[in-house]
């Protein structure tokens, strides 16, 4: 064990706020991550978290270490990114966290390819339509289709993703089509929310005539995966709201039509979110931008299918 290993365990200790989650997250165990600690405490002469069985907290000792520490472990980045560059063999984890439907779809398809042609880095992927904190999880980036909120984190735009309204044939022959927003509430139609814990009131802003509007929309369906919502859309039971690319399939195909369509959907990006660095690491690089430039592609080949397929349908 190195002196920078104990250091690099107390950032992540510092910023999960626990030596389990430490642990797991540099994939030692809460034995060993005790250990450094306490033998960096021993080194320093000062103790730098306040223990108890239930919490851990850091000293006034610790806050004063955390910044150094942090700038040890960048600089140490930094100079690594350097040599990998001159080197151009990345090496190394890169922990990747994605929305289910972009990480199913776009990124987990593209990552044997990559791995191919880099072999001595590993791609840890984390799929989630859940709210991911990519600072205090460790996340090397984060693909997103949203606008972030945090405005500390650096933000790679990589395509505006056109959303749809959609419900089954068999939906609209039992409940009616409706054309607006406003026919969502006013007609009481099942809408398909994606809600999970601690998620944000769940609105749909469409396009009207007077400009973006929100629509509290509400529904006997729930569900913290999209793609269930998806499969409930397919089978009849209310309107999703979805990324066309996402169920560009359905719509060729007829399982799904577009409604209320004289109020669409405001469009969403989709971005890489990652941490502000003056370098940063070759491998998380490069690994965006094989993404980016392929996954926008696909959507945009997806969004295609689904308007000439759309189109046709309006013809015949």
């Amino acid at each position: 064990m190195s002196y920078l290993d104990t250091i690099r365990t107390f950032v992540r200790v510092y910023e999960l706020g626990s030596m389990s989650a430490a642990g797991r997250d540099l994939r030692i165990s809460p034995a060993v991550t005790s250990s450094r600690i306490s033998q960096l405490e021993d080194h320093l002469g000062a103790r730098l978290f306040q223990r108890t069985t239930r919490n851990l907290s850091a000293t006034e000792q610790g806050r004063a270490f955390y910044p150094g520490a942090l700038a040890v472990l960048e600089a140490v980045d930094a100079a690594e990114a350097q040599v990998m560059d001159l080197t151009e063999t990345p090496r190394g984890d890169l922990f990747v966290a994605a929305p289910l439907g972009v990480g199913r779809r776009l990124i987990a398809p593209l990552v044997p390819a990559f791995l191919e042609r880099y072999p001595e880095v590993t791609v840890r992927l984390r799929l989630s339509d859940r709210d991911l904190d990519l600072t205090g999880e460790g996340l090397d980036m984060a693909f997103i289709l949203e606008q972030p909120a945090d405005s500390a984190l650096r933000m790679r735009k990589i395509a505006e993703c056109q959303r749809v309204l959609c419900a089954a044939p068999t939906y609209i022959a039992r409940k009616g089509l409706p054309q607006t927003g406003e026919d969502l509430l006013r007609q009481g139609h099942n809408c398909l929310n994606l809600r999970f814990p601690g998620a944000r009131e769940f609105q749909w802003q469409l396009q009207t005539d007077s400009g973006p509007r929100r629509f509290a929309v509400s529904g006997r369906h729930e569900c913290d995966d999209g793609d269930v919502l998806t499969d409930w859309a397919v089978a009849g039971e209310g309107i999703a709201l979805k990324p066309v690319f996402e169920v560009a399939e359905q719509l060729a195909a007829g399982q799904l039509v577009p409604v209320a369509v004289h109020t669409p959907p405001v469009p969403v990006q989709m971005a890489c979110l990652y941490a502000h660095r003056r370098h940063q690491d070759p491998k998380a690089r490069l690994f965006m931008d094989a993404m980016a430039v392929q996954m926008q592609d696909a959507v945009h080949i997806a969004e295609g299918l689904a308007r000439a397929a759309l189109a046709a349908g309006s013809r015949a």
